[in-house]
């Protein structure tokens, strides 16, 4: 009979799964990189089969391309694909922020934006762009928790692989910048506390066109298009 006090164990094909997708989501496998179930099963101390069920799995969610006796090509994100992520982030975090003006900050909600804006600090502080990425999109996921819209919240999360590779990749070269997106961030919540819709909105395109333009897609483009 199953305990429900103990942790539920992971499988083997559900660590193969995080160990690989981490690995794609850090851009440690840049976009083209070609890997082998071989070398995901010696990096997990696993058997090929279980490294070939998450293989699967990360195919589905357009992370992988499965090639039959060859391996497994890492999927790019392509120029498109990033502006139509940049897009949707744009217009769900506008809408959050015109609810939260209607509606107004909750104490427990701005507490949980600036403890997250601290994380970024330490993060940045110590040149951690892995981190830094991912403390980031936690930070934008709970500015549009905040608007209470259940709804949002859910589509804005299935974004949030895609957003955290995009930002890896561009702030690599530029480490130097984290610290100045901390003070965005920073920026972005007082307008919120203020309920000044139009000037989030103008910061928060600061913010994105700062961070994401001009940078090529990781592993450059999909397709044959300019990297």
């Amino acid at each position: 009979m199953h305990d429900p006090t103990r942790p539920a164990r992971t499988s083997a094909s559900d660590t193969a799964y995080a160990l690989t997708k981490e690995l794609i989501l850090t851009g440690r496998l840049p976009g083209g990189s070609l890997i082998s179930e071989g070398e995901i099963a010696e990096r997990a101390s696993l058997s090929r089969t279980p490294v070939r069920e998450a293989f699967l799995r990360l195919q589905s969610e357009d992370l992988l391309e499965l090639h039959p006796k060859r391996g497994a090509v890492v999927v790019p994100v392509s120029p498109g694909e990033a502006q139509d992520v940049l897009e949707l982030r744009q217009a769900l975090e506008t809408a959050a922020a015109a609810r939260i003006a209607r509606r107004g900050l909750g104490a427990h909600d701005e507490e949980r934006l600036r403890e997250l804006i601290e994380s970024q600090g330490e993060r940045a502080a110590a040149a951690d762009v892995e981190g830094f990425a991912e403390v980031d999109e936690a930070f934008h996921r709970a500015l549009v928790d905040a608007s209470g819209n259940a709804l949002s919240s859910r589509f804005y999360g299935t974004l949030t692989d895609r957003q955290r590779r995009m930002s890896v990749f561009a702030l690599t070269p530029r480490p130097e910048r984290l610290g100045l997106l901390v003070e965005e961030h920073t920026r972005l919540l007082g307008l919120l506390r203020d309920a000044d819709v139009a000037g989030f909105t103008a910061a928060l395109d600061a913010h994105l066109t700062g961070t994401h333009q001009g940078v090529a897609a990781p592993g450059g483009a999909r397709d044959g298009g300019a990297a």
